[in-house]
């Protein structure tokens, strides 16, 4: 019995930390719902200016996802160079 809560806890601890590496990649600015941003901001849904607004959405996120990458790059370098610093 003690074997089988170790394995539980053992396992649970890797979820865990696992968990953790798969929401790297979320988006790190919650810009909510482009369907909705741009419907409240007049535009007809199928219209040039309805995609426009949902393009520009998007770069958005991704100019969001690519800072929030860079800035975990160079924290990761900044470590890698400083060790002795916490």
């Amino acid at each position: 019995m003690p074997s089988t809560s170790k394995r539980l806890i053992v396992l649970s601890v890797a979820a865990l930390a696992l968990a953790g590496c798969a929401s790297r990649n979320d988006a790190p600015a919650d810009l909510g719902d482009d369907d909705a941003f741009c419907r409240q901001n007049g535009v007809a849904a199928g219209s040039p200016e309805y995609v426009a607004c949902r393009k520009d959405r998007d770069v958005q996120r991704s100019n969001a996802l690519s800072r929030a990458n860079r800035a975990q790059r160079n924290l990761g370098e900044y470590m890698m160079r400083n060790p002795e610093r916490p």
